[in-house]
């Protein structure tokens, strides 16, 4: 996947070989960058990965998807994220005082991927790639930097040019969000704020499992039904789209794409991929490639949304699924927690239950 850029045209996954060409394939979505320092105290091991803390100031340890292991002299309290992962953590318990990547846009309101994290009360060390304001960083006096990661070692929306920098300041924790199995890359979360301290035992956390169960069940039994409509069933295609190309995901490049293919949801699956395996590049004037009954459009900031292709794309406008109205948002970035997923299980669950084939 390639590293964040702000509003740039190409998609999410796919790296080039720099920590920077892996934020610029991820094009299209609008990077910012935040620092979020948690605050949290906790003393319980952690049962995956090798993540564990100590309880009465013993060492605490993680070891990540790099196969690194942080290490301190007491739990960490004041943590620096990804908003993303800052929006995870959330999720299980863990609140964070500062982030990097899109939080707060220019309009003020709270960017889709913080979650439920209130995004004045955190310190935001820049809402696009590359900024991230290394010296507020230093003033928060961090204890552990957290980020996802698309292609190990490099840190999701970690400026390559600051990076040696702000990695040496304090430990940092990486977790692999792509090509791996949704429920694991969940899992990882849950065990990294585990060490920190969490309840995964609480109420909220608890509920949200059992929604997102309840709507994988649900997207399930909405695949079986619609691989038994017509003479082939429905087939699923994943875009993101800018002013010149139309990337077309590969399902198994992406953790959330894979899990919907285990539940029985049939994609299109690209003929070739370009550098990393995530996306197959066509102009405008092939985008009518793949045939798909229904089309799940990547709806990051900085990438051409449905109503605008239908006005400026002829060759989007002729799509089937297009003409029969049947174009859905696809959250890319969405945060990895079971509360973060459970709604989009069932919005994919609820598509697929409304499509018709369209095409032979």
């Amino acid at each position: 996947m390639h590293a964040p850029r702000p509003a740039a045209p190409a998609p999410a996954p796919t790296r080039a070989l720099s920590r920077r060409g892996v934020l610029t394939a991820v094009g299209a979505l609008g990077l910012g960058g935040l620092l979020t320092a948690c605050d949290s105290d906790g003393d319980k091991d952690g049962d995956g990965g090798g993540a564990n803390s100590s309880a009465g100031g013993g060492t605490w340890r993680f070891k990540d998807d790099r196969g690194t292991t942080a290490e301190a002299d007491r739990t960490p309290k004041r943590l620096v994220a990804f908003v993303g992962a800052a929006a995870a953590l959330h999720d299980l318990g863990i609140e964070c005082t500062g982030v990097f990547g899109p939080t707060k846009p220019a309009n003020g309101k709270p960017d889709p991927r913080a979650g439920g994290i209130d995004v004045d009360k955190v310190t935001i060390l820049g809402n696009t790639y590359p900024r991230f304001n290394v010296e507020r960083y230093v003033g928060l006096r961090p204890d552990l930097l957290i980020a996802q990661m698309t292609e190990p070692p490099a840190l999701w929306y970690v400026p390559e040019e600051s990076a040696e920098k702000i990695e040496s300041l304090a430990p940092s924790v990486g977790i692999l969000t792509t090509k791996s199995s949704l429920t694991h890359v969940i899992g990882r979360f849950a065990d990294l704020a585990k060490s920190l301290g969490a309840d995964v035992t609480a109420d909220p956390v608890t509920s949200a499992e059992e929604r997102f169960e309840s709507a994988s069940a649900t997207l399930r039994r909405a695949a079986g039904a619609a691989r038994a409509k017509g003479d082939g069933g429905l087939k699923v295609m994943v875009v993101s789209a800018s002013a010149d190309i139309l990337y077309v995901a590969a399902p198994d490049a992406f953790t959330d794409l894979r899990y919907y293919e285990s539940l029985g949801v049939e994609f299109v699956t690209p003929s070739k991929t370009g550098a990393g395996g995530f996306w197959q590049e066509l102009s405008w004037e092939n985008a009518d490639m793949y045939e798909a009954d229904l089309i799940l459009v990547d709806n990051r900031v900085g990438n051409l949304q449905p109503a605008d292709l239908k006005k400026t794309r002829p060759t989007w406008a002729r799509l089937p699924a297009v003409r029969a109205d049947r174009t859905f948002p696809w959250a890319v970035e969405e945060r990895y927690s079971h509360a973060g997923y459970a709604p989009r299980i069932e919005q994919l669950a609820a598509a697929l239950g409304q499509s018709e084939p369209l095409t032979s």
